[in-house]
């Protein structure tokens, strides 16, 4: 089978896939030490939390709130197709793929309270602007796992190919640390229906999450603040882009125009 990128796997490590595809991502891993140690942390991650955290059980009305959360999101019929595993749905539902262990752990009463405020953070803020909660969702999960980078690099000529077999898009891809921005990897995630392409940076000691993936799906939030983390969206040469970082706004503007100084460069 095709090699599974990080959503599929938290997908799988979740139930979230059909037997059939359970069974072809469980043969791939036989042969993939990879896939197997991003599995491994993610029930690494999940123990540590229930035995490290501080008890904690959720109140009825917490767990009442969080269950009717999720049964208004709209499902779709077949997330994962056992024959072609790719994300389907709606955004908000494939928003939940990465989260649904904290699920488990919450309503089992093994999550500290930190752990259950950030997953009521998750449920509630982005919903003033389903795009701009996606990419928060998103950035914060890449925080959360130890596996935030799909491709580890900084040359471009290495992160822009690695796009091209596991995004939907090929961004624009530069190294900035003469300016303070470190190109330091990429990853792919899942947004508006599509295989996202994610360029990871590092300015000082904030990660930047510079989100790309086919414009026109829905409008971009302008600039926007969620709890302490910046999103900065724009446009360039049909593709829609959002850095998303808790670093200061003009750092963040600042990596916004060296790559609309890039794209603009590139233009014929």
């Amino acid at each position: 089978m095709q090699h599974p990128d990080r959503l599929h796997l938290q997908a799988y490590f979740d139930g979230e896939v059909d037997a059939v595809a359970a069974a072809g991502i469980e043969q791939h891993m036989q042969q993939c030490g990879q896939c197997r140690s991003v599995v491994q942390d993610f029930d690494s991650t999940r123990t540590a939390l229930r035995e490290r955290l501080s008890d904690y059980r959720a109140s009825d009305t917490l767990r009442a709130k969080l269950s009717g959360a999720l049964d208004r999101e709209p499902r779709s019929p077949s997330t994962f197709a056992s024959g072609n595993p790719t994300l389907a749905g709606d955004t908000a539902r494939a928003r939940w793929l990465g989260w649904q262990f904290w699920i488990g752990g919450l309503t089992g009463g093994g999550l500290g309270a930190a752990a259950a405020a950030l997953f009521a953070f998750m449920i509630w803020i982005p919903r003033s602007d389903p795009v701009a909660g996606d990419l928060l969702s998103a950035h914060m999960r890449s925080l959360m796992s130890a596996h935030s980078i799909d491709v580890l690099s900084t040359d471009r000529h290495t992160v822009k190919p690695w796009f091209a077999g596991h995004a939907d898009v090929s961004p624009e891809v530069a190294d900035f640390e003469a300016q303070g921005y470190k190109l330091i990897g990429g990853r792919a995630d899942y947004l508006e229906h599509q295989r996202a392409a994610v360029t990871v940076y590092q300015h000082g000691a904030h990660t930047v999450d510079v989100f790309s993936w086919a414009a026109g799906a829905r409008a971009l939030p302008k600039d926007v603040t969620l709890d302490g983390y910046h999103l900065a969206c724009w446009t360039a040469r049909d593709l829609d882009y959002c850095a998303v970082s808790d670093t200061g706004w003009d750092e963040l503007h600042g990596l916004e125009r060296l790559l609309q100084d890039l794209s603009a460069r590139d233009t014929p």
